[in-house]
């Protein structure tokens, strides 16, 4: 349910609603938009219960409208407003296309480094790379852990670059935040429930990936549990999914990007890499994405894809990485957005 307070509503007056729902043991999540402000009331058996309540008598409600849909609080009844996330210097969800770039993983310090210079000279705001690497075989390379987090970081110092990097579960998620810029919640993850809902404890941006064979509701409700736990700060990421193709590694489904547009309020990123496994449909895959409306791409780039510890085959090298920023940057110019550049 959601309770609509009318234009003009004073402080105090949102303040008496919220000590209400609070005394009958609701949990509440304000929103303030440019032209309303509403409150999402979480608990059992709203539907029953809040009418009792008779909040519409109260001054400065104007109507409790019930959500139909599962989501609460993901939902554009909850907020019709775009919500724009802040890291740092930069925007997401706004009219800025933000690129995240860089390896599937981070083998050493000098590979890192060398593809943080290479992918911001390129246009990237964002440095990819896995510290801690989730493996469907025990053999794999399974990332340098504190030690690529520290790497991680002074490539941020040197270069500008915000940091995306990967949190596998809970054990591990503060020592990452303590780095990171923006926390990814991988793929194999995406229904690990006790990790989203500690990630919804942090005050840092969380960039959710869609599980394999996961629908969009079922992606929705796992951000959900991320925002039930106090954080706002959702991206979703694209990064397809498993179906009978066999000539790609997962299907990327770009039909998601503007669903998650019309049903959330949410930013959404697109995965060309991991959607595809083919470094040669990555550059098409980017500008489709920002075509469908996403509002930034996440994209692996090796400086020597032929030689790297995981993802090899999806990784463009910096030349072609090159090639394809420009194609998109053409492609947000007819949209009347922009791919954006860091200052420094």
């Amino acid at each position: 349910m959601i309770v609509v307070l009318n234009h003009g509503v004073t402080q105090e007056q949102v303040q008496a609603v919220l000590d209400r729902l609070d005394r009958e043991g609701f949990k509440v999540h304000l929103s303030k938009g440019d032209a309303r402000t509403i409150i999402g009331v979480i608990g059992e058996n709203t539907k029953t219960r809040l009418p009792g309540l008779a909040l519409e008598a109260m001054p400065g409600v104007e109507k409790v409208v019930p959500i139909l849909q599962p989501f609460k609080l993901a939902g554009r009844d909850f907020k019709p407003e775009d919500t724009v996330i802040q890291v740092g210097d930069l925007e997401i969800g706004g009219k800025q296309i933000q690129v995240a770039a860089g390896p599937c993983a981070v083998e050493s310090r000098e590979q890192l480094l060398e593809a943080a210079r290479l992918v911001k000279k390129a246009g990237a705001t964002i440095l990819r790379g896995g510290a801690y690497k989730p493996r469907t075989s025990p053999y794999s390379f399974q990332g340098l852990e504190q030690e690529g987090l520290r790497f991680l970081a002074e490539a941020r110092e040197e270069t500008g670059l915000a940091i995306v990097t990967e949190a596998t579960d809970p054990a591990n998620l503060q020592l990452v935040a303590q780095y990171a810029d923006i926390i990814q919640i991988g793929a194999r993850n995406m229904q690990n429930f006790q990790l989203l809902k500690e990630a919804g404890k942090l005050n840092k941006p969380v960039l959710l990936k869609r599980g394999p064979s996961a629908t969009i509701e079922e992606w929705i409700l796992a951000a959900e549990y991320i925002m039930a736990a106090g954080n706002y700060q959702v991206i979703f990421c694209e990064r397809g999914i498993r179906t009978f193709e066999t000539y790609t590694r997962n299907t990327l489904d770009l039909s998601s990007v503007p669903l998650i547009k019309q049903l959330t309020h949410l930013p959404i990123f697109v995965d060309p890499s991991h959607g595809t496994g083919k470094w040669s449909l990555v550059p098409a895959m980017a500008r489709a994405g920002i075509a469908a409306g996403a509002d930034g791409l996440i994209v692996e780039v090796h400086p020597n894809p032929s030689e790297a510890l995981s993802d090899g085959p999806q990784s463009l090298t910096p030349e072609n990485f090159e090639v394809a920023m420009k194609e998109v940057k053409g492609v947000a110019h007819l949209l009347d957005k922009e791919v954006a550049r860091l200052n420094k």
